[in-house]
């Protein structure tokens, strides 16, 4: 099982978001994909959230699905 996502953070500016990782930029989303990550942190839990959106929660488990017979 992959590990639990961390290292994350958003910043709210105007209509956009802008999503960090460990300091360094991951992802800015604007507009209605701005407003739907907004409603989705308050139902889920941020950090997974944040990693859905920047692709970092597939890491260490794309192989996986190859190998089954």
């Amino acid at each position: 099982m992959a590990p639990e996502p961390s290292g994350f953070d958003f910043t709210v500016r105007g209509d956009s978001v802008e999503i960090r990782h460990n300091g360094r930029p991951a992802a800015t989303l604007r507009k209605s994909a701005a407003a739907k990550f907004l409603d989705a942190v308050e139902r889920d839990d941020p950090q997974l959230v944040m990693a859905r959106v920047t692709g970092h929660y597939k890491r260490g488990n794309e192989r996986q699905g190859s190998a089954r017979p």
